[in-house]
């Protein structure tokens, strides 16, 4: 997932209100959001390479998401799969700051990332690529693409402002999160930050939804999670063209916090 942006104790009902893209390769196989079959109250897409997840919740109001962090056009291999991030908190019932912070300890067995988990309570965030430890993040409205969480990138600052303007009017159902999601205009070249892909590829990848043969937006999804349990869960899958595949739609009545 390459964007992501949420109002985190910001609304009086949803403590969280997310909208991401993940872009990924086309050629790489990933199941459809719905609950997995091994672990019955984890709802995720599930990359079938590796077996993980990029974006996930439980029935229970856990929430995980994990992005890479762009480091030129041929990043270091690692041993362990990014994904494993995400699923593995989201199968167990560790604090958030427990796990995030052993994370920390074994950070360098994975590729460069940002790690985003959490709950209703609070969420953590930590990156491999900050010369920082694990910190709570701070009610308000964030964003993340492939760098550090708030790295005012182009696509970054857009959606982020597009959400504030989204929440001052109390206008947040699906529809508008999708429809910000959805923005294909790229940046004016003189914004493009320099990860070292040269200006043609950052160009390529600098809307919040990217539309490319071999590397683009797979899809969008949106989260409303609410205050006293219940969450909905939001999924449009997209093909190599950026036309619609399919919709997936889940509400979770959950348990009260």
């Amino acid at each position: 997932m390459c964007l992501l942006v949420f109002a985190w104790q910001s609304h009086p009902d949803y403590p969280l209100i997310f909208a991401g893209n993940r872009d990924e390769l086309h050629a790489r196989p990933a199941s459809a959001l719905g609950f997995w079959e091994d672990a019955p109250q984890l709802l995720a897409g599930r990359d079938l390479e590796a077996g993980g997840t990029w974006l996930g919740v439980t029935s229970g109001g856990r929430f995980a998401v994990v992005t890479n962090y762009r480091e030129g056009p041929n990043p270091k291999q690692a041993s362990r799969s990014r994904g494993e991030l995400t699923a593995r908190f989201l199968r167990n019932e560790a604090p958030a700051e427990n796990y995030i912070r052993e994370v920390a300890q074994r950070a360098q067995q994975y590729g460069a990332f940002s790690l985003v988990i959490g709950s209703r309570e609070a969420l953590w965030y930590f990156s491999n690529r900050e010369d920082a430890p694990p910190r709570e993040i701070p009610a308000g409205i964030h964003g993340l693409s492939n760098h550090l969480l708030d790295t005012p990138w182009p696509k970054v600052k857009r959606s982020v402002t597009r959400l504030k303007q989204l929440l001052e009017h109390d206008a947040l159902g699906s529809a508008a999160l999708f429809q910000l999601l959805a923005d294909r205009t790229p940046a004016a070249d003189a914004e493009l930050p320099d990860t070292g892909i040269g200006v043609e590829r950052e160009r390529q990848v600098s809307p919040p939804f990217v539309v490319n043969a071999v590397y683009g937006t797979r899809c969008s999804s949106v989260i409303h999670m609410h205050k006293h349990g219940a969450l909905r869960f939001t999924e449009r899958r997209f093909d190599a063209a950026g036309q619609p595949l399919e919709m997936r739609g889940f509400h979770v009545v959950g348990a009260p916090p």
